[in-house]
């Protein structure tokens, strides 16, 4: 590899992991126009293993923004990032897949649990990114709850389905 490739290849895992820490700043936020900027056109993200729903970033903005109002506080942690660059109509560099883990700690609306979460959950997220003249935009995103901690006392059916 050049010098030159691999600088290029710095600034692009610079630029992913940037985009990748924009999309919790957004989520945690509740800023859902930030969160559909992230995407490409025809961006897709899925959450159906959380409880959630699949659909383009504009249904899941709007599913999301329902959900989240459940919880006031929220912070997404997003580590573990593995980067793979990919091929795109035989241009190297054009497309990138990252797989990463989360802990997602949260707080009912109204629920007076002292300074701890009442709502935790985890697990890993598959992003695809794709290359735009924008830059970096997520073509897609998959969620994988792997667990979930949630207060004593609520069946299952009452549990919202987070992000």
């Amino acid at each position: 590899m050049t010098q030159r490739v691999e600088l290029a290849t710095v600034m692009d895992r610079l630029a992913v992991d940037g985009l990748i820490t924009e999309y919790a700043v957004a989520v945690d936020d509740g800023d859902w126009a930030a969160y559909q900027d992230l995407f490409a056109p025809h961006g897709r993200a899925d959450y159906r293993s959380a409880g959630g729903i699949e659909g383009d970033a504009g249904q899941v903005a709007g599913w999301l923004a329902r959900s989240m109002a459940l919880f006031p506080m929220r912070q997404h942690l997003i580590v573990n990032r593995r980067v793979r660059f990919e091929l795109l109509e035989q241009d190297t560099g054009d497309t990138a897949r990252v797989q990463a883990d989360y802990i997602n700690p949260m707080r009912f609306a109204g629920h007076d649990g002292g300074s701890a979460p009442d709502f935790v959950c985890g697990g890993r997220y598959a992003f695809a990114l794709v290359r735009t003249p924008d830059g970096w935009r997520l073509r897609e995103v998959v969620v994988q709850e792997k667990w979930r901690r949630t207060p004593e006392g609520l069946t299952p059916a009452q549990h919202p389905s987070p992000a």
